[in-house]
Order: structure tokens, then sequence, then C-alpha cells
């Protein structure tokens, strides 16, 4: 069923409590990518436009210790929303207590407050991540109506966004709703072809994705460290390259089940050490020496790649097809970049991770349908896994002109 979105809500003079994906990369006190926040703009600009009152949660790394208390602050997450919003933000350094709620009662219409991260909960029997009652109970507590913007967190049931959605009003907001329709729908009903580009090191981490696309896709091409997996399995000698070897029976079961769907590399951009500066050679899997490691695919595996991709209408594509951080291992990835940016007519869909930071990496950007703010979240819709932060949304009421009808 679909879920309530932004626009289905009445938000003037309410209190909106917003759950925001800002868990940024920060480095020596500074966000080296404010994507996420970028992203989430659209609503809070929104809720600014129509004088709600905003108050903002957010999530920052992991909250084992006490220094990660201080290296974890949304202080300076809070000051450069203020800087890409041009308005001020008031942060609070608080999760709960009565400065956080006077700020919070003391918020004027399009105003907006950000609370301090929600993992500083974690502490002290991670509250937020085990979704504790009385937390959420008391988080919602302080607003009238719930917002979830947040699709990156959405494959996990914490405080901030289950335990607050359980006891408000909630819709998604307008980066949750473009996530559900292009992770979601346009995968569910592709316009044909339909591709998908699966690579990243491990094939576990992905057996439910290979799976499901194999039931929906037209082809999935296989790329990354996981191939070496599914090659062994084929009896090819692979050398020093990562493999699972207990994934070998379910790599040669994944093929057989693939009926010619699944397209694995032919050939292989291959090295003895992992090193930006190691000299390396290009091969086949015929003749990969013991004491080499394949870190790209290779340019014949380009090739064919993009003869698959040739007329494609819908693709999404999850994981690296190499060590892109190497300049030396990055080709492969990038061919998968141009390509993509070059299709015409057709959607064209990262689905977070490591594949997102290549694509931004290397000035793609702009030239994709979409790209995913979810790593695992967006993995796990791909398997087709029912998502908390989703379930927990109030469904959308149809419009039948009857009394649930605002038309």
């Amino acid at each position: 069923m679909k879920k309530k979105t932004l626009e289905d809500l009445h938000v003037s003079g309410k209190k909106v409590l917003v759950r925001v994906d800002f868990n940024v990369p920060i480095k020596d006190g500074q966000i080296t990518d404010d994507n996420r926040i970028i992203q989430a703009l659209p609503t809070i600009e929104y809720l600014i436009d129509e004088d709600a009152k905003i108050i903002l949660f957010s999530h920052l790394g992991r909250i084992k210790t006490e220094e990660d208390l201080k290296k974890n602050s949304l202080k300076v997450v809070a000051e450069r929303l203020s800087e890409l919003l041009d308005k001020p933000v008031n942060f609070v350094p608080q999760t709960r207590g009565e400065a956080l709620e006077a700020a919070i009662n003391n918020i004027k219409n399009g105003e907006i407050v950000m609370v301090e991260n929600t993992r500083f909960e974690d502490l002290d029997g991670k509250k937020e991540s085990k979704n504790d009652p009385e937390l959420g109970a008391y988080w919602a507590g302080l607003g009238d109506v719930f917002v979830n913007d947040a699709f990156g967190t959405a494959h996990r049931a914490h405080a901030s966004n289950v335990g607050i959605a359980s006891l408000k009003e909630a819709a998604a907001g307008y980066l949750m709703e473009k996530e559900l329709h292009f992770i979601g729908d346009t995968v569910d009903n592709p316009e044909r072809p339909f591709v998908a580009i699966l690579g990243g090191a491990k094939v576990s981490d992905k057996i439910g994705v290979i799976e499901n696309l194999l039931k929906k896709a037209d082809k999935v091409l296989i790329g990354g460290g996981m191939a070496y997996t599914f090659m062994k399995s084929q009896g090819y000698n692979i050398g020093t390259s990562i493999v699972e070897d207990d994934k070998l029976e379910l790599a040669k079961s994944l093929l057989q089940q693939a009926k010619g769907k699944l397209i694995l590399p032919v050939d292989l951009v291959v090295t003895t050490e992992f090193s930006a500066d190691a000299a390396y050679r290009e091969t086949t899997y015929k003749d990969i020496r013991d004491d080499e490691m394949g870190l790209d695919i290779g340019s014949k595996t380009i090739k064919l790649f993009k003869k698959e991709l040739k007329g494609a209408k819908t693709v999404i594509w999850n994981g690296p097809v190499g060590v892109f951080e190497f300049e030396n291992f990055a080709k492969g990835t990038k061919a998968i970049c141009e390509t993509l940016a070059n299709l015409k007519n057709a959607k064209t869909i990262i689905g977070g991770g490591d594949s997102a930071a290549a694509a931004i990496q290397m000035g793609y950007a702009e030239r994709f349908t979409h790209i995913s703010t979810g790593g695992g979240a967006s993995l796990e819709f791909l398997e087709g896994k029912e998502l908390p932060g989703v379930t927990s949304l109030d469904d959308a009421h149809a419009c039948d002109c009857g009394d649930d009808c605002d038309c």
C-alpha cells in the first residue's frame, strides 16, 4: 500500500518532527561530503514555506565511548545546514531535557531546531538503536506530526524513526518518497530491457539481491571482488584474489538458476600487491598466476558490459567493479559511469554505497536519474525486504471522494 507523503499532512503552525539522515563524513572537524544534507533540503524548505515549526533528528556515526561523543556532535552539520538554507538553525547540544524542551516550546513558524546526535542515547544501553519505547515516546511528545526523510536508516527500527512513527501521524518526506519510487516502484515495474550491475567484495552481502534481481532483470552483470567467487566456482584459478570459499556452491547454484542471465567478467586487471602504485597487467581468467590478484575488470569485459547495456531502458547499479580508489584500477568503474551517463532514454539508478561515491567522485552525479542516499537500506530494499522505517509510516488513503478524501 502507498504511504502518506509530506503534502498529505497539515503542517502550518504545527511542530513537525523530521527524521533526516545527516550521517555525513567529517574529517578534522570539516564535512567532506554534504550530499545527504543537500538531498534533505526540499523537505525542509517545504516545511519552512508552509509555516511549520521544524524539529530535526539525525544520527552521526556510532557512539560507543565518551570520545565518540566529542567527535560526533551534529553542531558542524547544523552550521552547514544554516549556510545552505541561508537562515538560522538553533542547534541544541542535548537529546532530551529542559534546554531542548524550552527551545522547541519557543520555536516560531518557519524556524528550525536541530536536536543533538540521536545516537548519543546509545552510550547507556543503546536506547536509540534498540528502539527504547520510553525514548521514542519522549521524542514523539515534543511535536505534533512526524516526517521520515531518512531512507538511509529505514532498514533499522530505531527510536527516532519507528519509535516516533508508532505514536504520531507519520508520512514520508520528499527524499524518502523519491527513494521509494526509484529503488522500489521502478525496479518492480521496469521499462525493459532492465539490466542490473552488481559489484563489491562479497557474494554473501548480496545473495538476496542477486536472487531477487534474477527474477526481475533481463541481465545481471557481475563485477568487483564477488566475481572471483563465481569464477572459482567454475574451476578457474584466481590466484590471491578475494574469495569466499564457503560460498562456492552457492555461486554455482546461482549460475544454474540464472539460465544465462548472469554475465561474468571475461578478463581482469591483476597485480601482485594491494597498492595504488603496484605494477599491473591485463589477462584472462585462464592465465592468472598464483601470486596475482584481480583488482579491476579488463578491457574485454568493459566491451562486453557495454554491449549488454546497449539499448537498456532501466539500469540499477550497486557496487563498484574494481578498486576505484586506486587510479590504476578505476578504469572499469569509470567505464560503467560513462556508459550509463550516455544511455539515451533510460532510467539509471545507483543503489547507494561505494558506487554512489564513485559516481560523485568521478563527476557523473548529475547524469544519473537517481543516486540513492541509502547503503544498507538500498540493499535490503533491492532484496525485496520490508523496511521498518517505511512500514511504520501511515498508509495513504485511496482517493474516492469519501470521508478520507481531502480533495
